[in-house]
């Protein structure tokens, strides 16, 4: 590797290998690369590269790499958490940006901070979670965030976002929208609860896990236990077969609309969110057109789950982009129903 110049403890690094950074294990090269682990060294970067493009890489968890990044790579690697705040009933937390998300909430279970349990085993770190608006079994970010604290790419002045400024809305946030590409999240706070938890049993598959055990009275712990065995039933694990977890979001369709195609497919599953929209499960849709487990090479569908795609080995980012176009068109051309990705296509 050829190493260009340090700042403080950072080496920047050309023509790095982003194989390890990246949860579908693509191999793709950054044009430079440097991992950043403090405030100071993050605006020193910036400063000494103003003209550089630039490319935030936090976890890794929700990308796929179609080619090689032709711009400084800067891997937020902040770490630390405390306890700001707290009364009675609730604490308020903050956790760097680099800090990885499982682990956090294993640490606020242990504590008896209650409100992420049901997020438990999603991959990637805690300072991509507002972005993407994060969630899982009934439970998201915004219902627990409080703020963030982000540094401007242009001039390194430091914001705080509060919960209203985000826009959060499914898998939708600010950071995805109005300020992409502006700001560096460093830090995050959330508002847990210390006691009278809100035990979230009702989504999912999570109150027949807990039967299976005999749980009657779940603590944070067992919610989260649940959790972590219905999605290592159904997920795999990123250090044993790349993947991103979910890659399409789950689509939402008017009413309207939805009422016509449901008459010509009486047993597609539905969720009512609102009194004009539906959501489709983007993995039933998947399934029923006949992906499940369906493999191209080294790019495939996962066999548990169908909104999974995965890199079986040395698949390329643009293996795995085609197999989701042809899961998109054959999905459309089925039903009448367009999804997403929800991870970001780079």
């Amino acid at each position: 590797m050829n190493f260009q110049k340090a700042f403080y403890s950072m080496t920047l690094q050309s023509n790095f290998s982003l194989k390890n950074y990246n949860t579908f294990g693509i191999e793709a090269k950054a044009k430079q690369f440097i991992a950043v682990h403090s405030l100071e060294e993050l605006k020193t970067v910036l400063i000494e590269n103003p003209t550089e493009k630039k490319f935030i890489l936090g976890g890794g968890s929700n990308m796929l790499l179609t080619q090689d990044i032709d711009a400084l790579v800067i891997h937020i690697d902040l770490k630390g958490k405390k306890i700001i705040k707290e009364n009675d009933d609730f604490v308020w937390v903050e956790s760097q940006a680099g800090e990885n998300w499982h682990e956090f909430v294993l640490w606020t279970i242990d504590q008896n901070f209650g409100g992420l349990e049901n997020m438990s085993l999603i991959p990637g770190n805690v300072g991509t979670t507002p972005v993407q608006n994060i969630g899982a079994y009934g439970a998201e970010i915004k219902d627990r965030f409080v703020s963030c604290q982000a540094m401007a790419i242009a001039n390194q002045e430091m914001r705080t976002f509060q919960n209203e400024e985000c826009h959060f809305g499914y898998r939708e946030s600010i950071f995805k929208n109005e300020v992409k590409d502006q700001y560096i999240i460093t830090s995050v706070i959330f508002k847990l609860t210390k006691r009278n938890h809100t035990i979230n049993t009702s989504y999912g598959d999570i109150l027949g896990e807990l039967k299976k055990n005999n749980i009657q009275n779940p603590s944070l712990k067992d919610v989260s236990n649940a959790v972590i065995a219905i999605r290592q039933s159904k997920l795999p694990d990123p250090k044993e077969l790349g993947n991103s977890g979910s890659f399409f979001k789950n689509p939402i369709v008017p009413k309207s609309d939805f009422e016509k195609i449901h008459q010509q497919f009486p047993e597609m599953k539905y969720f009512e969110v609102s009194a004009t929209e539906v959501k489709v499960p983007a993995g039933w849709l998947i399934e029923q057109a006949g992906f499940k487990g369906k493999r191209f090479g080294d790019a495939g569908v996962h066999k548990n789950q169908a909104l999974v795609l995965v890199n079986y080995g040395n698949a390329t980012g643009q293996e795995i982009l085609a197999v989701s176009k042809n899961i998109q068109d054959t999905v459309f051309k089925t039903f009448g129903i367009r999804i997403e990705a929800e991870v970001n296509v780079i």
